[in-house]
Order: structure tokens, then C-alpha cells, then sequence
């Protein structure tokens, strides 16, 4: 899980760098990791499906609510949905020296970041979308706004969904980064009305690591769902804490659902 989140936050890291000079350290790119990157683009070249497969780390995420592709077989199913011609030209005439860049705990990307990959040639992560996945996308989000309580079937990008052992959590985005909590008790479906609705959350980033938390103010009640992509071995993937004046009401280990 904790992969699949890096795969995300790639792309929103990344924004963080746009409209800067990258430092000249995470433009050289390593003659070793060069090879590597030769040999991913010439797989592409000969249009080898089986071993660019071979050359991703799954699971491989997607915009949620697209589902992420789990393994091999899967991804050369999807194949067309994730990669299509512009793509595909992009990485094929790309220049492993020219055109591709390390930067930093983050890995390698090309041009813009619409690619990652890690120091072994490893596809990490995908923030191209084709118009066959965003129409994809498009039709799940429809479906998912039809299945859940219409006192919040209406948002911009759903973000995450959480599970404590108590408590189901819904954060969606609004629009303009406006954020909405959303919550049940575990053993209710998110078909019936929630028990709470938090509007205008805050996302704060934790350090340059990936870490992350939306935090949502209710009534001198501070909620935080916090998202910890690095950690200690036995940190939780999401962390639920309560507050009210400082003092600590609930904090619960939480799973990332989507």
C-alpha cells in the first residue's frame, strides 16, 4: 500500500517543483541508470508487451477510482489503456541523457514527470492518462455517485476512503482543493447517510517524504487523517486522530481502502 501511495504522491511532489530550476544534481542522470532506461525505451520500440510487464512495479496505481493493475497478466490487458501512440512516441524518441532526470528519494521521470521510474529501470509510476483511461474514470465516478447517500454524491475527485476498526471515512475533493470528511460506523454502508460531514479541510504536507494529512475543524473537535507514506516497519498506512483544545480524544490505525 504504502508503493501504491508513493506512485501517487509522485506527481503531486512534483508540482511542488514546477515553474523552478530543478538543483543541477537531480538533472544528472547516472551512465548506469542511463543503460537501464535504454533498455525499458527499446522495449517499447519493439512494442513487447511481456517485457515492459516485466518491467513494472505493481501493483501499478491509477487515478482513483480507477483501479490499480495488480500483476503482469493485468497489465498487458490494460495495455492499451494506459499507453496509447502519444505516449508511447514520447518515450521512444526520448534520449536517456537528454530527457530523463533523477530527482532525488523520488526516482527518475521523463520530461515532465509523466513517467517514474526507479535507479533498476522499473516503472514506478504513470501520471499520463490516455482519453480511454479518463473516460474510464469518468463513467466510475458517475457509478460511484449513484451508490453512495446523495448528501454527498456531489464532488470533484474523491480522494481517499478510510477504514478504523470503528469508523468508515470518506475525503473528497470539492474543487480548489476544498475538502470534505465524510463518516459511518464500520458496519454501515456509505449508500446510507453519514453520522458527520466536515466541510472545508486543510491539506498539509509532513515533510518532503510523502507524508500528508487533510485536517478538518468541527465544532472545537480537530479531526486529522493523516496518510503516512514513510515510516517506521510497523507504521499504520493512515492514522485517524481526534483532538479538542489540544487534548487527545481517539487516535485510530486506519487502512487505505481506496
Amino acid at each position: 500500500m504504502k508503493n501504491i501511495l508513493i506512485c501517487i504522491l509522485l506527481f503531486l511532489n512534483f508540482n511542488l517543483l514546477v515553474g523552478q530550476e530543478l538543483d543541477p544534481i537531480y538533472q544528472q542522470l547516472d551512465t548506469n541508470y542511463q543503460v537501464n532506461i535504454s533498455h525499458l525505451i527499446e522495449c517499447f520500440k519493439n512494442n513487447d508487451k511481456e517485457k515492459i510487464a516485466e518491467l513494472i512495479v505493481y501493483p501499478l496505481s491509477r487515478e482513483y477510482p480507477v483501479s490499480a493493475i495488480k500483476n503482469e497478466k493485468e497489465f498487458i490487458s490494460r495495455f492499451d489503456e494506459i499507453f496509447d501512440d502519444t505516449l508511447i512516441r514520447m518515450i521512444n524518441s526520448s534520449n536517456p541523457a537528454l530527457d530523463w532526470s533523477e530527482v532525488g528519494w523520488r526516482g527518475i521521470m521523463l520530461l515532465n514527470g509523466e513517467i517514474w521510474v526507479d535507479t533498476d529501470g522499473k516503472i514506478i509510476g504513470i501520471n499520463y492518462q490516455t482519453n480511454k483511461e479518463n473516460k474510464l474514470k469518468k463513467e466510475l465516478i458517475i457509478a460511484d455517485k449513484n451508490a453512495i447517500h446523495s448528501s454527498i454524491n456531489t464532488y470533484e475527485r474523491p480522494v481517499y476512503i478510510l477504514e478504523t476498526p470503528k469508523f468508515r471515512i470518506r475525503i473528497d475533493d470539492l474543487g480548489e482543493f476544498n475538502y470534505r470528511y465524510a463518516s459511518w460506523p464500520i458496519s454501515k454502508p456509505m449508500s446510507e447517510k453519514p453520522d458527520l460531514i466536515i466541510f472545508k479541510g486543510e491539506f498539509i504536507w509532513d515533510g518532503t517524504g510523502g507524508n500528508h494529512k487533510i485536517v478538518f475543524n468541527n465544532a472545537g473537535y480537530v479531526y486529522e487523517c493523516s496518510i503516512i507514506v514513510i515510516g517506521l516497519d510497523d507504521s499504520p498506512p493512515a492514522m485517524l486522530t481526534v483532538t479538542k483544545k489540544g487534548k487527545n480524544i481517539l487516535t485510530h490505525n486506519a487502512k487505505i481502502i481506496k
